[in-house]
């Protein structure tokens, strides 16, 4: 009879750290939510008039939409639409993920990567919010997301092949994590600009509901 008390003491912390592991993806939503709802810039108001921008989001990402040209800059010179050249992968939905990519987005990264979709400007509903900004914060956000291409010496962005016809990867820096992601990217990005939004945002809803 004594000899069974090792085997259920082994199940026992088997079994508590299966509960807790079970439990990470719930405490990181409600953390997630929480950093949302704790604005930064928060006596932040539109202008009456600027450039207009678009926060967007697919349920599980957000991204940022911005016109080509502007009054402030030129998105052509950077990554232009030529680019879409590029061989695509032909990939476009995440069931193709390789179970090694999801993990590396868990754990993190210093090899990141710009996507860039080019289209139309979406039209506003529940996945797709406006802003307008001054020419000072757009010229901020531009200045946010240009420090993340990795540019070459004459400053243009560095193509790489993307999801379909439609959009392109480029080249970037810095690095990526569960805690810093695409949508706390979208967040910072928002934050730098001078945009009211969650002072923690790595999941999309913590972004689409602190804006703004």
């Amino acid at each position: 009879m004594s000899s069974a008390r090792p085997f259920r003491a082994i199940g026992l912390i088997l079994a508590r750290a299966l509960a807790i592991f079970l439990l990470i993806p719930y405490v990181y939503a409600l953390a997630a939510l929480i950093g949302g709802l704790i604005p930064v810039n928060a006596g932040w108001a539109p202008p009456a008039d600027g450039i207009t921008i678009h926060v967007e989001t697919n349920g599980i990402h957000t991204g940022i939409v911005m016109p080509v040209r502007s009054p402030v800059f030129d998105w052509s010179r950077i990554a232009p639409a030529a680019d879409l050249s590029v061989p695509h992968l032909n990939t476009p939905d995440w069931s193709q993920a390789r179970p090694a990519t999801i993990l590396r987005a868990v754990t993190g990264s210093d090899r990141t990567l710009m996507h860039v979709d080019h289209g139309a400007a979406p039209t506003v509903g529940p996945d797709v919010k406006a802003i307008v900004l001054t020419p000072d914060q757009y010229r901020r956000l531009v200045a946010f997301i240009l420090d993340r291409f990795a540019l070459t010496p004459d400053g243009r962005a560095v193509p790489i092949r993307g999801y379909g016809p439609a959009d392109i990867f480029y080249a970037a820096r810095g690095h990526y994590d569960a805690i810093d992601n695409c949508n706390e990217w979208t967040g910072a990005a928002l934050r730098h600009a001078g945009v009211r939004v969650g002072a923690w945002t790595p999941i999309s809803a913590a972004v689409m509901l602190s804006i703004g």
